[in-house]
This record gives C-alpha cells, structure tokens and sequence, in this order.
C-alpha cells in the first residue's frame, strides 16, 4: 500500500469528508478518490460508507485506519530515530502537559535539560488530559504528563508524584472562626472549573454523597493559574492543588482543612508503547521525575 495514500485516508477518516480532507490536504477530490479506490481494491473490501451528508468508516476501514495510523508512526520514529543516530541529547521534543505540572515540574526540569544540552529544542502544550492523549495517540506529541486514569491500550505510563487538591479560602476569611465541617462550605459562595473538568465533578460529587447542595459557583474559570489570585482578591472560595497552595504568599492563602474535601491524585508521564522516544525527551522524562522528587516539590504534593 503506498503511504501517500494511507496519509490521504487517515486525513479522509477524521474529517469523514472528501472534500474537507481535499481542502486541507490541498488536492483534488478525484485525487483524494482515486486513493481510496486504490486502497479498497488491495484491501479487497470498501472503507467507507455514507452517513448523512458524509462518509464513515466500515468496519474493514476502521481495521486499516489502525494500521495506517502504526504504520505512520513507525515510519516517522524511524526518521526521527535515524537523524539523531551519535547526535545525544539533541534534537526536539513535543511535550504536553496539565497547568499545574507546566508550573510546578517543568521550569526546572527544562533549566536542567537546556543545561546538559542547549542545543535541545521543545514544544510544549498545555491542556487537559482529555484533549492531550488523543494528540499522544495521533503521535503529535511525544509525552504527556498529568493526571492518572484508566489504562489505555496502547500508551504506557510512569508514575511522576501525588498531588493534592483541597478547598483554599483567603486566609481572614470567616470560615477559619472556627473548626468548619462540609456543610459549612455550603453558605459561601465559589470560584470554580466548569462542570466536566475532573476536579470539579469530583468537588460536587462530594458534596452529592453527603446529600448537601452544590457548590454556589459566582465565577467559573477554565484558568487554574488564576484561581489562587482570585481567591485572594474576591473572598471566594476555591478547589485548587497544594503546589498553587504553596506557592502563595501564607498571609493571602490558607487551605480548608477537611479530610471530605482532599482529593488525591497521581502525576504520571505518558508515552505510546513500544515508540520511539528521542533522547531529549527520555531525558526530559528523567527530570521531571527527579523534580517531582525534590524535597520542595515533595513538601508541596
């Protein structure tokens, strides 16, 4: 099969359009057609199917996507592997990475990296889990730290450190008069991530178990850097981690001590099984590691 037209059909398959995929690939339907006749009659079977106004994938198509998609990326490790053959630690590495890790692990483990090899050049993405692995799994990124989930198949991870998230309140806030319980975190209002965000789903469903209302939420913000600042400008309260916590000036931040509300969590570092890991990056993932290690960082989980 030729990669030129394994290429043109992955981009097919996602936009489920021919001339969407036309559009970004810069050719001609007919062009675009022709590849996959020629596909279907190698594979013996027909790839897609109309849906609606679009095409889908058969259940043939979706067989051959996950080859074309391994295939591709083993001719690109392949690259990559063979250019920095006796170059060290060299070359590039495309990172993504949740906010608090960017903040907290990254700055000093790249000090270190660009230290040890400066001619090293990176790219980093700073996102959500959600929106990170999938860009893992179509091989746009080379690792991805964040959270712990579910395995997946496919992607190996290692763990980096704990991380804690809990309530956090400017620190002459009236809710520290006296020993506060759950229920007293419901007569105040909130500065929160929208619902769908873990942390926030996690927050509610606490409150969820113990059958008492909701956080009120007056400001949502998709910002985590934010949070610490608006907590201590607008009284309200905050589900943030400890390194943001930590980070804070003691006279501005105080966390809310609950045992209901302390969320614990996993950093891990994600890449795709059995692919090609520069050495900028397998470094990367050594630093990080050790960072995450250090007494500061470990006071702060």
């Amino acid at each position: 099969m030729d990669l030129r037209d394994l290429r043109y059909f992955e981009t097919i398959a996602e936009l489920q359009h021919v001339g969407k995929a036309a559009e970004r690939l810069h050719r001609t339907q007919p062009a675009l057609t022709g590849a996959v006749r020629r596909l279907e009659q190698q594979a013996g079977a027909p790839l897609f199917e109309r849906s609606g106004r679009g095409i889908r994938l058969t259940d043939a198509g979706r067989v051959l996507l996950r080859w074309a998609q391994r295939l591709r990326f083993d001719v690109e490790d392949a690259r990559r592997e063979i250019a920095e053959i006796g170059r060290g630690v060299a070359g590039h590495a495309r990172i993504g990475i949740v906010p608090t890790a960017a903040q907290y692990l990254l700055p000093q483990a790249v000090r270190q990296l660009l230290q040890e090899a400066p001619e090293v050049t990176l790219s980093t993405t700073v996102a959500l889990v959600d929106v990170l692995l999938p860009m893992l799994g179509r091989g746009e990124l080379d690792l991805v730290v964040g959270t712990e989930g579910r395995a997946q198949p496919g992607l190996q991870s290692h763990r980096l450190s704990e991380d804690s998230i809990v309530v956090a309140a400017h620190a002459r806030h009236e809710i520290f008069q006296g020993k506060p319980t759950l229920k007293d975190l419901t007569r105040y209002r909130w500065v929160l991530q929208a619902p769908g965000a873990p942390t926030r789903d996690w927050l509610d469903h606490t409150f969820d178990r113990k059958r008492l209302p909701r956080p009120v939420v007056q400001v949502e913000s998709s910002m985590l850097v934010t949070l610490p600042a608006m907590i201590a400008e607008t009284g309200l309260l905050s589900f943030i981690s400890r390194h943001h916590l930590a980070a804070g000036s003691p006279q501005r931040l105080r966390e809310v001590v609950l045992k209901e509300t302390t969320m614990r969590r996993r950093l891990v570092v994600t890449h795709r099984s059995h692919a090609y890991v520069p050495p900028a990056a397998r470094r990367l993932m050594e630093l990080l590691a050790a960072a995450a290690a250090s007494p500061v960082a470990e006071g702060e989980a």
